[in-house]
This record gives structure tokens, C-alpha cells and sequence, in this order.
């Protein structure tokens, strides 16, 4: 073989191994599970989204303590972030998007470099631990009350635009679901502020200019937002647009602000799967109980003619905090396990668990749990519980192979195993600690009587042996 030869065949081989790399790095990335759509799977295989984290936008933290946080949830077996793209000044670290000049003012012509470095060693530190991120875009309490007269985007602190040509005051006093904010606005087929529109756009750009280089990212538009739907539309479909041109596929959705999952605006979402490719029903984590059950399982139902990923990356719940207390997130966190959804995260502190002892155990528990059956092969059937008293018991199963059974203050339900012949192996998981407790065999074709083994969470585990 003489040298050109050799070095023509040379270059035939790499461009293929290049275009193979690229091909899997699509086909390897997050999306709906092909088995079962209502889950994500990543690099080819089914996964299950659970996480525990000490803010809503990591990308902020400085170096090492971003590092040394992710080590920890993936230490656990956490493997789902929130991640608004903020730059409120909640712990004083925070930066904004743009160049601050010497006269104080910003220019949101221009970046700031530090912000985005940030942002970029944020999404590269996730993919080394297999860590899904889901970003939202804007997040409307950034743009309002006591977030408002800092920020770059106020016309009173750039060199841009003025109150006048933009529309914007200096000032938004009042809580941001009011809709008295013009920045949630200014699209083409809304008011059309192009003056605003320009420089929205181009950070969206910026953001996607690093965040399209990985497949492990997810996107909403807004934090339960109660805007025009106008508003995520624009937005999502220039992600869309924009990920397309790069060959590449991504998945969007709108996180809307009503409790009611049955409410007409969450059907923005529910009834555009060829758009709006997952859903995310965070809000439903401001109910308790049994309606907290209830209303995710109506829209369980409701979205299966076209299953898609129903997403909860916000659970609240915690004591002191404003949303229910420590018991409530437990349990609308372990609802949501067992009742179908295909990521569970607790909220940051105040307002959930954070990653915090009680959050570790329920990741560990849902880990232990995992490895006995997989949540995407069972379906919740609470048909199938006899003597249950509203939200004392969440059974989810595949009839005859493996149950799941959640109790969430101990108690004794009747499980209908009638149609299910053999035996099986009940075991405990302590939900408070994530630790396996006790074993016993039980028999099949009757309705057998389990009960939990104390007060507090527990999840019996029964598998046939």
C-alpha cells in the first residue's frame, strides 16, 4: 500500500468513527424510555430519576463546593438536578449573565464570562456522574419584588433600553402571578417588545450554545408559571428549532403554576405530546394525602393514550418551611414513586429536604427498592388493597411477579393476591433510615394481611421466591 493510499484510508476510517461517535452521542442521550415511554432512559438504558439537592441553581456554586455536593447525591444514588438558569442573590455568590461596566450600569450586549464558565463546568461535572439536568429557562420571581431593582434586565441598570422603549418599570412590587410583568410578554405574537425580545433571545442562545453540547439536558420553560401560553411556546420551539439545526433531539415542556392537575391550563401540555415531549406536574406537591394521590393518578389516566414522562422535580415539604412540613414531603415524595412518576426530587431548604439525612434514607430506600424490581415494570394498583383508610397505604405492582407497598404511618391493609399463585418473599425497607428490616414468606391465592412493622414510613417489598 503506498503513503497516499495509506493516508486516504486513514482519513476514510476516522470520519466514520466520527460520525459513529456523533450518532450514538444522539442516540445515547436522555429521552422517553422506549419499553415504556412514561420513563427516561440514558446512554441506551432505562433510568430512574431521583434527586436531593441544596439549591435550585447549582451552575452557581463556586468550585469545590459544586463538586463536593455532586459526589455526595451521586454517593447515594441521586442522579436528578433542578436547575433554573437564576442569578437572584439568595447567598451573595450569585453572578449575573452580563458585563457590568465602569459606571455601574450593565450592557446586555456584552457577557459576563465568569457566569458562563460556571454554567459550563456545571453541565460537564454533571455528565461525569451520569447526573440529568433539568433546566428552566426563566424563572418569574427573578423579575419581580426584591429581585427586580438589582437586576441588569430593569432599563434603570443597563445602557440598552429605557422604561419608554421598553415598556419595563423599575419596580414590581407585587407577587409575580399577577402578570403586571412585561418581560413575560414581549414575543411576536404577544405584545411583540422587540427592544427586550432581542437581548431575551440572545441569552437563550448563549445558554443553548453550551448546554446542546451534552444529551443529558432537559428543558422547561418557566417555574410554575401562570403566563400566556404564547410565552413557552415561543421559547420552546426556538429550543426546538435551534437543537434541530444542530442534528440534534431534545425535550421541552412548561411547568404551570395550578395545584389542580385537572386545571385547563396543565392541558397546554397534556394535550400537545408531538410538542411538549414530557410533563412536569411539580405543582400537584402543594396537595397532601390522598388528594395529593388522587390528582397525579387522574393524570396518570389522562395521559395514557400518549404516555410520556410525567416529572416532579420539585417536592415541598419540610418543617419551618412554608409547604408543609417534614412528614408531607416524605410522603408526596414516595406517592409519586410508587404512583407512576418518572422522576422524584425534594426541594431545596426551606421549602423541602433538600439533601439532608431523611431525603438521603429516601433515595437509598428507592435504590433498595430498584434493585429488587424496576419501577418501570409496575403500575399503581391500590384496586387491589382491601381495609385501606384514605392515605394510609400506595400499592403499585406487575400481578403476580412483585409489589410495592407504601405505608405512611405504619398501619395493616388487605392484599389481594387471590389471582396470584406461589409464594412470595415480604421484606421491609425503613423508609426514615433506607435500611432493609426483616423477612417472611407468605403464600399466595388469598388476600393476605400486611402490616407494617411500627409507627412511621415503611415500604414492603414482596417478590415471588
Amino acid at each position: 500500500m503506498n503513503r497516499s493510499t495509506y493516508i486516504g484510508k486513514t482519513i476514510l476510517m476516522l470520519a466514520v468513527c466520527t460520525a459513529c461517535c456523533g450518532q450514538n452521542l444522539k442516540d445515547d442521550g436522555i429521552k422517553p424510555y422506549s419499553e415504556n415511554p412514561r420513563y427516561w432512559q440514558y446512554r441506551g438504558k432505562p433510568v430512574f430519576l431521583l434527586g436531593a439537592s441544596d439549591d435550585d441553581n447549582l451552575f452557581q456554586w463556586p468550585s469545590p463546593d459544586l463538586e463536593r455536593h455532586l459526589d455526595a447525591m451521586k454517593a447515594i444514588g441521586a442522579n436528578y438536578v433542578r436547575n433554573t438558569m437564576s442569578d437572584r442573590r439568595d447567598k451573595g455568590f450569585e453572578l449575573y449573565p452580563f458585563k457590568r461596566l465602569s459606571n455601574g450600569k450593565y450592557d446586555l450586549g456584552q457577557w459576563n464570562d465568569a457566569y458562563w464558565k460556571r454554567f459550563d463546568r456545571f453541565l460537564a461535572e454533571m455528565v461525569k456522574r451520569d447526573i440529568i439536568v433539568q433546566i428552566e429557562v426563566w424563572d418569574r420571581f427573578d423579575y419581580s419584588r426584591d429581585n427586580w431593582p438589582g437586576h441588569p434586565y430593569n432599563p434603570k441598570n443597563n445602557v440598552n433600553y429605557t422604561s419608554q422603549d421598553s415598556t419595563l418599570a423599575t419596580d414590581y412590587p407585587n407577587h409575580p402571578g399577577s402578570n403586571k410583568q412585561p418581560f413575560f410578554f414581549t414575543t411576536p405574537k404577544q405584545r411583540n417588545i422587540t427592544t427586550v425580545l432581542q437581548y431575551q433571545k440572545r441569552f437563550v442562545e448563549k445558554m443553548l450554545s453550551y448546554s446542546l453540547k451534552y444529551n443529558h439536558v432537559l428543558y422547561c420553560m418557566d417555574n410554575e408559571t401562570s403566563g400566556e401560553e404564547k410565552w413557552a411556546l415561543y421559547w420552546s420551539q426556538l429550543i426546538l428549532d435551534k437543537a434541530k439545526a444542530k442534528g440534534r433531539k431534545v425535550y421541552v415542556t412548561e411547568m404551570w403554576d395550578d395545584w389542580d392537575l385537572k386545571a385547563a391550563r396543565h392541558k397546554r401540555t397534556f394535550d400537545h405530546p408531538d410538542h411538549y415531549t414530557f410533563c412536569d406536574v411539580s405543582q400537584n406537591n402543594q396537595k397532601k394525602g390522598q388528594e395529593h394521590w388522587d390528582n397525579f393518578q387522574w393524570t396518570f389516566r389522562y395521559t395514557a393514550k400518549q404516555p410520556r414522562p410525567l416529572n416532579t422535580v420539585k417536592t415541598y415539604g419540610a418543617d419551618g418551611g412554608r409547604h408543609g412540613n417534614t412528614r408531607d414531603g416524605i410522603e408526596r415524595w414516595w406517592r409519586h414513586v410508587i404512583g407512576g412518576a418518572s422522576t422524584a426530587r425534594f426541594h431545596r431548604p426551606t421549602s423541602g429536604l433538600g439533601l439532608s439525612e431523611l431525603s438521603i434514607a429516601s433515595v437509598k430506600a428507592a435504590r433498595k427498592l430498584e434493585s429488587v424490581m424496576k419501577l418501570w415494570d409496575i403500575e399503581p394498583a391500590n384496586e387491589l388493597l382491601t381495609d385501606r383508610e384514605d392515605n394510609e397505604a400506595y400499592l403499585a405492582c406487575n400481578p403476580g411477579k412483585a409489589y410495592a407497598l407504601y405505608f405512611t404511618d405504619g398501619g395493616e391493609v388487605g392484599l389481594d393476591l387471590r389471582k396470584a399463585s406461589g409464594q412470595y418473599s415480604l421484606r421491609w425497607i425503613d423508609i426514615r433510615t433506607g435500611q432493609w428490616r426483616g423477612e417472611q414468606p407468605i403464600n399466595g391465592e388469598r388476600i393476605v394481611m400486611v402490616k407494617a412493622p411500627g409507627k412511621g414510613h415503611w415500604l414492603a417489598v414482596i417478590v415471588g421466591r
